[in-house]
């Protein structure tokens, strides 16, 4: 399954909130697995963002239906990567022409 990599930013909301935001992620990672996409680690982090997430999902539009979902709570924006593996690179570095 696709990994894909959300770097996330607390808004004023989510920072008002901090108390809460253990509790949101464990909604999150439920939720989530509703859209057939799994959550593998999310780290709170110092530095350029406040939050990185880890997911894996079966493709692009249930990835971007979490997002939406996310983005809608308000408590943070969202910037995802599409995250590959050693395989997966070994596999589009063996198709090039």
């Amino acid at each position: 399954m696709p990994t894909y990599i959300i770097l996330a930013n607390y808004t004023s909301i989510g920072i008002r909130n901090i108390n809460g935001t253990t509790q949101r992620a464990r909604d999150f990672k439920t939720e989530t697995e509703k859209a057939g996409v799994k959550v593998k680690d999310i780290y709170w982090t110092m530095g350029h963002h406040d939050l990185v997430i880890i997911v894996e999902s079966p493709d692009d539009e249930s990835m971007a239906g979490v997002l939406i979902a996310l983005g809608r709570l308000g408590n943070v924006t969202t910037q995802t990567l599409r995250g590959f593996s050693v395989d997966d690179m070994e596999n589009i570095i063996g198709k090039l022409p």
